[in-house]
């Protein structure tokens, strides 16, 4: 009897944790069109309460990691680096139901344990009103960020961060060495970058902020968050460096629990549906990763499509999470000090 009444007890609390459903995911303009497009959808079909929960990718990862004797996410979003982490660790379910014949093979994970929700290039911002002024060209190269006209105006978000993880391998790679061999990368940016860094800035709102405030007028910024910030009418443009543009593959997945709910599931494929796929091509500029999705390429000016998305550059993702705690500490010890 008294099992019973447990028994009881224990279905009763996961049938009212079940009211409200978590999603860890981007803040900023990214949030928005969420709150906007997916989540009152969602919540009706499912009469179910979203609790969204903002953060960079290093934040979410680490909320994965405090919580997992009892995971309360139910959706994780992070850029594709911090994806493989939490692959590795164990925090991500496989993916049940998604249209796998519809999906770019750039946008999926090995044993469908995440997925690609959009496309995004690593590449370079700056104030086109600004340059024009001072009658500066615009940037063509990642070498530009070592123009001395440039000393105190730029911005680049740190480390922890994958733009600024980006910018050090870029560096590496154009300088001889690489994803095994990253120390190219920091001698520039130590010796010929560091300079001209106004402040390493993580926050999508700082960053827009800086430039409004005509404190930075360069950074090492995204497609999607350039895009965002261009159609608010301030005067910004995204450049694709000559010497390549790294690809940022936005990832959801189901987090691993006990029980993962199968709504999660459902909330992945709202995200990856052709409708869903363009609005975020049109809102957040993102290359759309379900080949049904029409994308009309002046809407999607900035955003890694067609041509632009095949030349993108392709992280070695496995040897930087090897040694990315490693990099985190040397980075905060010599650059970003």
């Amino acid at each position: 009897m008294l099992a019973g009444i447990a028994m009881i007890g224990v279905t009763a609390t996961a049938s009212a944790q079940q009211k409200t459903f978590y999603v860890a995911g981007y803040g900023g303009s990214f949030e928005q069109t969420m709150r906007k497009e997916i989540i009152p959808a969602f919540e009706k079909k499912h009469g179910v309460k979203v609790e969204y929960v903002a953060g960079n990718s290093t934040d979410t990862l680490a909320k994965l990691q405090a919580q997992k004797a009892n995971q309360q996410i139910d959706v994780a979003i992070v850029d594709d680096g911090p994806m493989y982490q939490a692959i590795q660790l164990g925090f991500c379910a496989p993916i049940q139901g998604l249209p796998a014949a519809d999906i770019y093979d750039a946008a999926k994970y090995k044993d469908n344990k995440a997925i690609g929700i959009g496309l995004v290039g690593t590449g370079l911002m700056y104030n086109t009103k600004v340059f024009q002024e001072k009658g500066w060209a615009a940037p063509t190269s990642w070498n530009d960020l070592k123009d001395p006209k440039f000393k105190k105006l730029l911005v680049i978000p740190p480390i922890n961060n994958t733009y600024g993880l980006h910018t050090l391998l870029m560096f590496a790679r154009m300088n001889g060495g690489g994803e095994k061999n990253i120390e190219p990368g920091f001698k520039v940016m130590k010796e010929q970058v560091n300079p001209n860094v106004l402040v390493y800035e993580p926050s999508p709102g700082k960053m827009t902020e800086l430039f409004q405030s005509n404190q930075a007028v360069l950074a090492v910024w995204g497609t999607g968050r350039v895009f965002s910030f261009a159609v608010t009418g301030f005067p910004v443009d995204f450049v694709y460096p000559k010497e390549g543009t790294v690809t940022l593959l936005a990832s959801a997945c189901p987090v691993a629990k006990a029980s993962v709910s199968p709504m999660a599931h459902d909330f992945i494929a709202m995200m990856v549906e052709p409708r869903l796929q363009e609005i975020f091509a049109k809102e957040y500029g993102y290359g759309p990763v379900n080949k049904k999705a029409q994308v009309d390429p002046a809407v999607a000016r900035m955003a890694p499509v067609g041509e632009r998305a095949s030349k993108l550059l392709v992280a070695d993702w496995d040897t930087i999470n090897e040694q990315r705690d490693t990099w985190t500490k040397r980075w905060n010890r010599e650059v970003e000090r």
